[in-house]
């Protein structure tokens, strides 16, 4: 009987550890940059996090980032400079649209 109890309780602990992680929802950034010519690369960065996006049409998006603060940078193409958008805040679930990013000459 003892057993039993232990085990339902060893259980019952794992399950609820288990659910706790499947809890965790990721986000994610989004934006666009025009021209889309402008630009060759997007990239977040958060602490050691580093995470690079595919730019099509102008358009990028960030998938399963984790929940921070970040700063995004627009890689240029010549004659435009580059751009960082700092404090760019992802929570769960969520996708932050930082909206369209004018490249500057």
């Amino acid at each position: 009987m003892k057993r039993a109890s232990l085990s339902i309780l060893a259980i019952a602990g794992l399950s609820i550890g288990l659910l706790a992680f499947g809890s965790i929802k990721e986000g994610g950034i989004q934006g666009k940059v025009t021209p889309a010519e402008g630009a060759k690369e997007v990239v977040a960065i958060a602490g050691t996090d580093t995470l690079r996006s595919q730019i099509s049409n102008g358009a990028f998006v960030f998938s399963k980032v984790k929940k921070g603060t970040y700063t995004v940078w627009v890689k240029a193409n010549a004659p435009y400079k580059d751009i960082s958008i700092e404090n760019v805040a992802v929570i769960d679930s969520a996708t932050t649209d930082i909206g369209e990013i004018k490249m500057l000459q």
